[in-house]
Order: structure tokens, then C-alpha cells, then sequence
């Protein structure tokens, strides 16, 4: 059985890692006996067992959770590994998978991704492969998609990811809305209403390539007007409105795309503050369609991405794996829809283009 442990040689012998046979050697029991500890098998003596968990205490060891899901055995719970639990996608997705899974029977688990670092990527998903349970990942940051690559071949899992770049997600049991095309014909809903470019602030991506920066570079160039330099910004509204300060200053500056809502919110105050009239003076457009952006004064023009329905979507994929007699569920996946309000209108000086 393989594990996170290690024992020291001597001087010139590289250390490897502890076995369960070591643990059995240093305890005096056999190594089957180590393992009915580890499986916390009743048959176990307590002092035995006191015995076993403190030999593996003090040696480091930590049995592979990979193989011991791997083992067999009905699948009764859901862990989701993500990095997030209160930004609105997150949490939507939680809620939809919960909501999947509980009447049909399912516990549901969550595992905090702490940081993209490999080591704390790798614990992460040794923690969270358990016997009798099945993986959900959110991988929609660096931490995510690493994650979603250490996952052991064979356990159950399921991952909502980014659109793909091109046909690697094909034959995969990943979810995702295409939030490229949402992106592309929300640049283009800014061109047609006569601004000569969008300026974007995009959020952080799980890949050097984000697939919303691509929709809106693409709208772009096929409209053949310049393209400017992606503003790189974080989650929170207050990276928004930083990025809007400078937007501000800029008066050729007229129509901006958000990667999200609460950046979106964060632009609109700085143009505020700046005199900029929404949408008079400067267009805003977000992501997400937040349960609040339609009561933004001005109400927020968004991409409406519905991350609760992608998380049913994520179960519904998962079920064949939970029971194998189940024919996949043909759920479909959520389409991004532009959902126009008072944060856009037609170009300062000009107007919308006929289409």
C-alpha cells in the first residue's frame, strides 16, 4: 500500500516512503492486522488498535485513500473539491449538486482546495478519496484544474471546468457552459450598439488562456476594431473599481465587459464617481446575473450563467458512476444567455448599428 509516510536510511541511503508493513514490523502485529485498523474493522481489540494508531502516528504514515476507494464497495456520499465556497459560481454549483443529491439519496461533502501549491493540491485529493465516495471537482481556478489532474485514474469523479480550448474535454466527464460564445456575443451586443471596441477586465483564469478573454478577442477581431489590452483583475468589486478608476480617465473608453458581476459593480462606481453616466456616457456589461444585479441602480446588463442548474448537471453525469444499472441521465447543460437592462445603450454621439 502505497503512502505519504517516509523512513530515513543511513548516511547515503535515500528515504522512502513508509509501508504498512513497516507499521506492522514497528507494533508487533501483522500487517493485516494494520489494516483492519486503518478500514477500522470491529474485530480489532482496542489496545491493539490504540497500539496500531499511535505506531502510525509516530512514523508519518498515512495509507493511500486512493486504493482503499478503489477497493470496491456501494458509493453512499459526494466529496466536491473546489477552492471556493462563497464566491456566487461556487456556491451556486454547491447548491445545485446538493440539491441533486439529497433526494436522491446522497450525503454531500465539500473539500477546501487551500491554495494552488502541489503539495496542498496533493493532500487535498488524498483527503477527499474515501471508500464508498465519488469526487466532484470545480475546477475553475489553478487550484481546481490541479486538483481535477491529481485525481487518482479509476475514482468516480465528475469536474465543472472552463469551455474547452478545443476537443480535449470530448469523451471526459466534464460539465461547462460555454461561456466563450456568451463572451463573443456579448462584445458583439457592444459593437452593434456603435462603440468602436470593448475594453475587458477578466478575472483570474484556470488556464493562461481564459476562454472568456478569447470570446471577446474574437468578436473583436472580426469586427476589425482595436483591441485593447485586457485589464487583469480579481473576484471582488474592489478590483473592478480599481480597474474602473483608470478606465475613467480614458474617454475613448465607452463600453467595458466584465468577467463578473462584482466587478461590473466595482466599474460602475468609479465611472461614477468620475462623472461618467451609465449608460450615457460609458456602457457596462457583467457575468454571472447575480440574484442582486437586477436592482443595481442602473440595473446591470449580465451574461446570465446558471451555475445551480450546471451543478444538477454535474450530478446527473455522476449517476451512472453511483450505480452502474442507471442509464446516464440526458439532462442538458445550462446555456449562458445575454440578459439586457440599463447599464447599456447605444454609443456616445452615435448610434446602434443596423443589423
Amino acid at each position: 500500500m502505497n503512502v505519504t509516510g517516509h523512513t530515513t536510511g543511513g548516511a547515503g541511503h535515500v528515504s522512502r516512503p513508509v509501508s504498512i508493513r513497516d507499521v506492522a514490523a514497528a507494533a508487533g502485529v501483522s500487517y493485516q492486522t494494520v489494516s483492519r485498523v486503518i478500514n477500522r474493522h470491529p474485530s480489532v481489540k482496542q489496545s491493539t488498535r490504540q497500539l496500531v494508531m499511535a505506531t502510525i502516528e509516530d512514523l508519518g504514515f498515512r495509507p493511500n485513500r486512493a486504493a482503499r476507494a478503489l477497493a470496491g464497495g456501494p458509493i453512499e456520499s459526494i466529496t466536491v473539491l473546489t477552492s471556493n465556497t462563497t464566491l456566487y459560481g461556487y456556491a451556486s454549483a454547491l447548491q445545485g449538486i446538493e440539491e441533486a443529491a439529497r433526494p436522491a439519496g446522497f450525503a454531500v461533502g465539500v473539500r477546501v482546495v487551500e491554495s494552488d501549491d502541489e503539495d496542498v493540491v496533493a493532500d487535498a485529493v488524498d483527503r477527499a478519496v474515501e471508500p464508498g465516495s465519488a469526487l466532484i471537482v470545480l475546477a475553475y481556478d489553478r487550484a481546481g484544474t490541479r486538483a481535477l489532474a491529481a485525481v487518482p485514474p479509476g475514482v468516480p469523479m465528475v469536474a465543472a471546468v472552463e469551455t474547452p480550448v478545443g476537443d480535449e474535454g470530448e469523451g471526459k466527464p466534464w460539465v461547462w457552459m460555454d461561456d466563450r460564445a456568451a463572451a463573443r456575443d456579448a462584445t458583439r451586443f457592444l459593437l452593434e450598439l456603435g462603440h468602436e471596441t470593448v475594453h475587458y477586465v477578466a478575472i483570474p483564469s484556470s488556464t493562461d488562456n481564459s476562454q472568456r478573454t478569447a470570446g471577446w478577442r474574437m468578436a473583436l477581431h472580426e469586427a476589425g476594431v482595436p483591441v485593447p489590452e485586457v485589464i487583469q483583475a480579481g473576484w471582488q468589486p474592489r478590483s473592478g473599481y480599481q480597474a474602473g478608476r483608470a478606465l475613467a480617465l480614458d474617454p475613448e473608453a465607452t463600453a467595458v465587459l466584465c468577467g463578473n458581476d462584482d466587478l461590473a459593480i466595482g466599474v460602475i462606481r468609479a465611472m461614477h464617481e468620475a462623472g461618467r453616466k451609465i449608460p450615457e456616457t460609458v456602457s457596462v456589461v457583467g457575468f454571472d446575473d447575480t440574484p442582486q444585479s437586477e436592482f443595481f441602480t442602473p440595473a446591470l446588463t449580465t451574461v446570465r450563467l446558471d451555475f445551480i442548474e450546471l451543478g444538477r448537471a454535474c450530478f446527473a453525469l455522476l449517476r451512472p458512476f453511483l450505480d452502474p444499472r442507471r442509464a446516464p441521465d440526458p439532462r442538458p447543460w445550462p446555456r449562458p444567455q445575454l440578459i439586457v437592462r440599463e447599464s447599456t445603450g447605444p454609443a456616445p454621439g452615435g448610434g446602434a448599428l443596423c443589423t
